[in-house]
């Protein structure tokens, strides 16, 4: 032995060091414990625990400090919302991020945001009387959508929020603030705290665009928070107090995802925003670091690692949750979901922003939803309304696509406005290219709602928002338990994905100390089914 080689530092302890492939895995897997990784008489191997020895047997090649899940991301936003670990499952509209998913990501510790996006207010109210029920002083959040067609939807959510001291909005699609986002945030502002003012109505905004980045960033405008002033809407407090916060405590950067999405790159898009981030909060002089997280294509441990290791606040998954037992959608588009590949994805018509030809994310495998959503979509752009249609066109999607005159669905549209918002019917009576929109806008509705009870005779019309994290997720877990969805349970897909990613951060430290690992070691091994969660019928 040189005398380099003696001065190495040596490990000592009580059992002897895995050697192979498995046994340096199996090590590394032990996040509450140091790692080290040792040359020893039988080759390189692992140990978890033990210690740091003059006189040990073994040299100690690297090393790694106990790195748990809950040592990811900011602390800040485990402090701020009760929860263990920097991880967020977002707003799935219509529903299908349901109560009993939110609750049970409450239970388990983690930030849930309920999809009360496309919900009538009753429903709406009925999930928050089940939050104050089963998980009071638990974290949760709702969505609160941007709706420039359906200004009532966006004011009645607030209101109800407010009524009901719903603790957090996750704020979503918002093309431009509103006086409705303001009023829930500076509704629950007041003086007090290490920084003069306690800010109640938390709001995470998700944006793609820096210039939505930016609002979100800065305070309240002034215009907006005085018209809320003068009609009573906020107190004269909390108007001077506004002027101090932020209109967001976080922002999510939402790359890739399923439904509303600019389809852009996490890592080109993330360091933009955060630089962005930086640079206002020096101007505005913040005391507190506005948070940045990130969404859109996480669904794997490397991914999340990768959204951490590019310096995000927390992570927020989307399309692998809607896969997931809790979610509130049919088991038919479960099925479908667990089935998808990284390509089975495309875009199509938006049907809360139909008009202005914004377009969503959602699965193309096994339906027929895309290509039927954009021929509506062209049709409306290109003629005046229904009556203008050519009688081949119009003959067409009434027989292949709405299976009924269109004549009947402006009837059943008229009476489901007249219920939900009579102002819509009133825009359109002078305007036959508006009534051909709300027509068109039934087949989108009614796609998304097929899908979510599983109406067979409807499957080639599931309108199913996804993204390519569900691929995936879903070549990840093959093989595995979590193959099948009956076995996917919303917790346990967090546990595993948040776990994942602290062992890829082990990993990528041993490799920046100069290791070469083996591929079969670098891949996070799912587990077996934590026994506190049911799997299986």
């Amino acid at each position: 032995m040189s005398t380099e080689q003696s001065s190495r530092p040596r490990w000592s302890g009580p059992v002897a060091p895995a050697v192979g492939d498995n046994g340096i895995q199996e090590a590394l897997t032990r996040l509450d414990q140091p790692v080290y990784i040792l040359r020893g008489p039988y080759g390189l191997g692992a140990a978890a625990g033990g210690a740091v020895s003059a006189g040990g047997e073994h040299e100690i090649v690297a090393a790694v400090p106990p790195l748990g899940p809950e040592r990811l991301g900011s602390a800040a936003f485990l402090a701020a919302y009760g929860v263990r670990e920097a991880y967020m499952s977002g707003a799935m509209a219509n529903g299908i991020a349901s109560a009993d998913l939110v609750i049970a990501m409450a239970r388990a510790g983690y930030l849930g945001s309920y999809g009360a996006a496309g919900l009538l207010p009753e429903a709406v109210e009925k999930a928050l009387a089940r939050f104050a029920a089963e998980i009071p002083g638990l974290p949760y959040a709702c969505n609160l959508i941007h709706s420039p067609s359906e200004e009532r939807l966006e004011r009645t959510a607030v209101e109800l929020y407010l009524k009901h001291r719903v603790p957090c909005v996750e704020a979503s699609a918002f093309l431009a603030l509103t006086p409705h986002i303001v009023r829930y945030r500076l509704a629950g502002l007041r003086a007090g705290g290490p920084y003069g003012v306690i800010a109640e109505n938390k709001v995470v905004a998700k944006i793609s665009r820096t210039e939505l980045a930016e609002l979100f960033m800065r305070p309240a405008p002034e215009p907006m928070v005085r018209a809320l002033v003068d009609e009573g809407a906020i107190s004269e407090e909390q108007a001077r107090l506004a002027a101090r916060v932020p209109l967001a405590d976080d922002i999510t950067v939402e790359a890739d995802s399923g439904g509303h999405t600019d389809r852009r790159p996490l890592p080109a898009q993330l360091p933009v925003i955060m630089r962005q981030r930086d640079a206002l909060v020096r101007e505005l002089r913040y005391p507190e670091r506005i948070r940045v997280g990130a969404a859109g294509g996480i669904g794997t441990p490397e991914a999340a690692w990768a959204a951490f290791a590019m310096g995000a606040d927390y992570v927020v998954t989307g399309s692998v949750n809607q896969s997931c037992v809790e979610a509130g959608t049919s088991a038919q588009v479960k099925e479908m979901l667990a089935q998808a590949d990284l390509a089975d994805f495309d875009m199509a018509p938006a049907a809360d922003m139909f008009e202005m030809g914004v377009e969503l994310q959602v699965l193309k495998r096994g339906t027929l939803f895309p290509m039927r959503a954009r021929l509506l979509y062209e049709l409306y752009r290109d003629h005046d309304g229904i009556e203008d249609l050519p009688a081949a066109a119009r003959a067409r999607v009434e027989k292949q696509i709405f299976r009924r005159p269109l004549d009947d669905v402006w009837a059943e549209t008229v009476a489901y406005f007249e219920r939900r918002d009579p102002d819509q019917l009133a825009r359109a009576a002078a305007s036959p290219k508006r009534r051909a929109a709300l027509v068109f806008r039934w087949y989108l509705g009614m796609a998304s709602r097929w899908a979510k009870t599983g109406e067979a005779d409807r499957a080639v019309d599931y309108q199913i928002w996804c993204g390519p994290a569900m691929g995936s997720f879903n070549s990840w877990v093959r093989g595995t338990y979590l193959a099948a969805p009956r076995n996917r349970h919303v917790a346990d897909v967090a546990r595993h994905i948040m776990t994942g990613a602290a062992f890829h951060q082990r990993l990528s430290m041993l490799r920046a100390a100069g290791l070469a690992l083996s591929p079969a070691i670098a891949d996070y091994p799912v587990p077996q089914p934590d026994p506190a969660v049911r799997v299986g019928p």
